[in-house]
């Protein structure tokens, strides 16, 4: 059995404040999942519990003390992958996260990367030509993508944005829509509007359409054309087809660069129809700039409960797998 042991560190009162959370409430998740005690006595915080546990939970609280001397909120998703990162025994994730600023919205909000497979996200897109963001809803894969458009195209590295998804969905049909076929299409990539409006502002992406520099447009659109010096994103990938797949790889013309997001376990294609982000994921795996970065339920971003939601269901499908292999065998 480890011998107890307690360290004393010292943090300003207004850094506290920012780190024991509305309530206490980071605080006392602190000493929950790392199994300690924290008392604050005198400007002092007394860490107590076996020696591995202080010293994760020390540098835990030094790195959000840091964050918080440089400005940074400490918000519940900060608290919950420190910890995380804290039980595998990794050390300053936070603060190398936090150096790596991609842009500001409209608002000042900073946006950057929230965990390491962001991070390397991030970094995977700024080093190759075609990148395949894969992982479970929350993760900021798409989020991400439209920042990294956005900050290349403000920095004129390419000449424009495009933005297209395949109009499929659960249960519906374009013809069954009301209204032109602009109106039709529009629900498919309402996400995408969000995201540009948040980063580069309604006025700014209303001028930059009308002049043909930005497009948000279904997936049949690209084909027979050739794209040259843009940003293009895929979203929803795992909703196309092979043939569609490899007709928008085959559109890339030079000077652009081409990110391809989804989420393998929610497809709404028929059953019998394969998935064309599974199919290239394959084939192109080990070709020169073309990365494939798989995100998890560890860099979901949203409300913990969503965080759980994935897990959940991460687990619940793996069973399923499971199941029906042994029935194979049986």
């Amino acid at each position: 059995m480890s011998e107890k042991t307690t360290y004393r560190m010292e943090i300003d009162a207004e850094h506290m404040r920012n780190i024991f959370g509305e309530g206490d409430h980071y605080i006392q998740k602190i000493e929950k999942e790392l199994q300690v005690v924290i008392v604050n006595r005198d400007g002092y915080l007394n860490v107590s519990g076996n020696e591995q546990d202080v010293k994760r939970a020390v540098s835990l609280l030094s790195e959000l003390s840091e964050l918080s001397g440089k400005g940074r909120t400490i918000e519940e998703q900060k608290v919950n992958y420190g910890i995380e990162m804290s039980k595998e025994s990794m050390e300053n994730v936070l603060l190398n996260i936090d150096e790596d600023t991609i842009c500001h919205t409209v608002n000042g909000k900073i946006v950057k990367p929230m965990t390491l497979g962001q991070k390397q996200y991030v970094d995977a897109i700024r080093k190759n030509m075609i990148v395949f963001g894969l992982g479970p809803a929350g993760t900021g894969k798409t989020y991400l993508a439209m920042a990294m458009a956005i900050t290349a195209f403000k920095n004129e590295e390419v000449g424009r944005i495009i933005l297209t998804r395949p109009a499929i969905e659960a249960g519906e049909k374009l013809g069954f829509l009301p209204g032109d076929l602009q109106s039709k299409v529009d629900p498919y990539l309402r996400p995408l509007y969000d995201a540009l409006y948040q980063i580069m502002g309604a006025d700014a992406f209303l001028k930059n359409m009308e002049k043909g520099l930005i497009e948000v447009a279904p997936l049949a659109y690209m084909r027979g054309r050739t794209l040259d010096n843009a940003y293009i994103i895929l979203d929803e990938a795992q909703n196309t087809t092979p043939a569609q797949m490899k007709m928008f790889l085959t559109r890339i013309g030079y000077g652009s660069k081409v990110i391809v997001t989804g989420d393998a376990t929610q497809k709404d294609l028929p059953k019998d129809v394969q998935s064309g982000l599974d199919v290239a994921c394959r084939v192109l795996s080990g070709i020169d700039d073309v990365a494939i970065c798989k995100l998890s339920g560890k860099d979901v971003v949203r409300h913990p409960l969503v965080q759980k939601i994935v897990n959940a269901y991460e687990k619940y499908e793996s069973r399923q797998a499971q199941g029906k292999t042994k029935g194979k065998k049986g």
